[in-house]
């Protein structure tokens, strides 16, 4: 699912010289950092602050706030669609993230956007090629449908048999590169993703919390070395997803070679629980007949009807146990890949040759393509900061990958992040010499159970969130088959069945889910001189910022990036401008 564009494309001029401004900032003779950097002496940077003063005030404010920064760039340009290969048809806007909570982040996927390792876009929907709706699963509600089942039961008799089924493998969804989707963007991003790095441009910031470190001494790498094995003990233990029941996996009798005629003949299984009942009434009332019409008009005297051909829930497929001599054994681990925990960091180079041959195999890439540096700007770097809320789920929120261990080596590995509200998937990639067992359905169920999992400690968390659904894509129709779920409408970003817009997505690529035509968007931007920008290392309201600015390009810019984002998230990121 993840296949890099032949060519970086541009989003016209206006934006690549964006970035090309924010290079020269960070070139510029004295300018130890963009964003956190001080000049030198008292007036460093126009604060009227020491070196030494700034940084211990960025990061008392850093500590305090750990808030989201982004950096806006307008779309203005139409590029090459990842989807139908329109070469001028996709549009989106588009935001470099420095760093973002996971409530942010919660809050803008809940209005169209989606990230692209530190690069979070929205597709400008009534205007691109291919719209593109985000939509989200419940997993509450969810039930597997006969193809999911068959994908659950291949696995488990790949496990417990080693049986191999190369029949039919088209429920195994391809979905186009992240960099395909948002190709337009990949110029600016290659040129952003160094340079925008909070890491590198905040080198005072950095040389502050280490020399922080120094101080705290031996006793901090006490509570480093507890926490590091807690983490250790939360991720063995989160790791299968497995529940502490199992249940009895019930083999199927070897195939015979016709009726073996010494039997009786079958019967139908109503006819023996008819028989059955029978025999129960009269026993309980030897008068026969009559005891049966007794015991029908009198409850009590027959023992309550036990629930009979229940199906089977999601959990029980995936989890039946398997017999001691199983011929293979599939462990499940998640681990955080930001920042990366030491689980993460060990299994690196392993999960970089699985995702490296994924790239060669599935989508063509010559050998050179799938570099490690890509990897890692695309799948393992993500702008979300990690928290552990006491009632949040044990892993803590943030990014992940879930890994699918086989006999002891990776396979596949799914990239998820774990938000307030939601699971959402990211990415998966896999061994391709798995591809018979349909990796990237099972992995979605999963996840599913995953999610079902997560809810049980942490009761708001019941969505399971598979990016965009988009209907003029064939290949992207399959994630309507997880039931139920709804998409997002575009205009006033309330949730609606997918059954309901169907056969609007029938006549028309775009459109506006919601019935109400007097419905609007309630978390819009209402009061724009409210939103916060980081301008000069200070942390201002947008209405103090634009008496400053005379350019009315840019106030346009900022408008937009208001409307985009919300109310909410506007007064609560930093708006980062230079």
């Amino acid at each position: 699912m993840a296949r890099a564009a032949s060519a970086p494309g541009t989003r016209g001029e206006a934006r690549l010289a964006g970035a090309e401004r924010l290079r020269a900032r960070l070139r510029a003779p004295g300018r130890r950092g963009a964003l956190w950097g001080g000049g030198g002496g008292s007036g460093g940077g126009g604060l009227g602050l020491g070196r030494v003063a700034f940084r211990a005030g960025a990061m008392a404010f850093w500590a305090a706030l750990s808030p989201s920064i982004v950096e806006y760039f307008e779309g203005e340009d139409f590029y090459r669609c990842g989807y139908c290969k329109n070469e001028s048809g996709s549009r989106s806007n588009g935001m470099w993230a420095h760093s973002m909570t996971v409530q942010d982040y919660q809050d803008l996927i809940d209005r169209g956007w989606r990230r692209s390792g530190k690069y979070v876009y929205k597709p400008v929907m009534n205007q691109t090629c291919c719209p593109q709706y985000t939509i989200r699963c419940r997993p509450l509600q969810f039930q597997p449908s006969k193809s999911h089942k068959k994908v659950l039961k291949k696995m488990l008799k790949f496990l417990a048999k080693g049986e191999i089924s190369r029949g039919n493998c088209e429920d195994e969804p391809m979905e186009p590169a992240m960099e395909d989707a948002v190709a337009g963007d990949f110029g600016l991003i290659n040129k952003l993703d160094i340079q925008c790095d909070l890491k590198t441009l905040s080198d005072d910031l950095k040389e502050s919390l280490e020399s922080e470190e120094k101080k705290k001494g031996k006793s901090s790498k006490k509570e480093e070395s507890n926490e590091l094995s807690r983490s250790q003990d939360i991720e063995e233990k989160l790791g299968s997803g497995e529940p502490s029941h199992s249940v009895k996996v019930h083999t199927a009798p070897k195939p015979g070679k016709g009726a073996d005629l010494s039997k009786p003949p079958c019967r139908k299984a109503k006819e023996i629980r008819k028989e059955r009942k029978r025999l129960k009434l009269m026993q309980q009332n030897p008068d026969g007949e009559l005891g049966g019409l007794q015991a029908r008009r009198e409850p009590s005297f027959c023992p309550p009807k036990a629930k009979s051909n229940q199906p089977k829930s999601l959990e029980d497929l995936i989890f039946e146990s398997l017999p001691e001599n199983a011929s293979h054994k599939l462990e499940v681990r998640v681990v955080r890949s930001s920042p990366p925990s030491s689980q993460f960091k060990a299994t690196f180079q392993e999960s970089y040759q699985v995702y490296k041959r994924y790239q060669m195999v599935i989508h063509k890439d010559p050998p050179d393509k799938p570099t490690v540096s890509q990897f890692t700007r695309f799948l393992c770097n993500s702008p979300l900061e990690a928290e552990n809320p006491p009632n949040g789920p044990d892993c803590g929120y943030g990014s992940f990958h879930q890994q699918y261990w086989l006999d002891g080596k990776i396979i596949a590995v799914g990239v998820i992040d774990i938000l307030p509200y939601c699971v959402s998937s990211v990415y998966l990639y896999y061994d391709p010499d798995y591809s018979f067992l349909s990796l990237g359905v099972y992995s979605a169920l999963r996840e599913i159970a995953f999610t079902r999992q997560l809810h049980e400690k942490t009761s708001q968390l019941n969505y399971y969130y598979m990016g965009f659904y988009i209907h003029s894509c064939p290949k992207m129709k399959y994630k309507g088959q997880y039931r139920p779920s709804d998409l997002l409408c575009p205009e006033t970003y309330v949730w609606v069945p997918i059954e309901q817009c169907l056969p609007s997505l029938e006549n028309s690529k775009y459109c506006r889910f919601n019935q109400d035509p007097q419905a609007v968007d309630e978390g819009r931007s209402q009061e724009p001189d409210r939103l916060q920008v980081l301008y000069k290392k200070v942390v201002m309201p947008y209405g103090v910022y634009r008496k400053q600015q005379k350019d009315p390009s840019e106030e346009a810019a900022v408008l937009q990036y208001a409307r985009l984002v919300g109310q909410a998230c506007s007064e609560r990121m930093l708006l980062f401008r230079s």
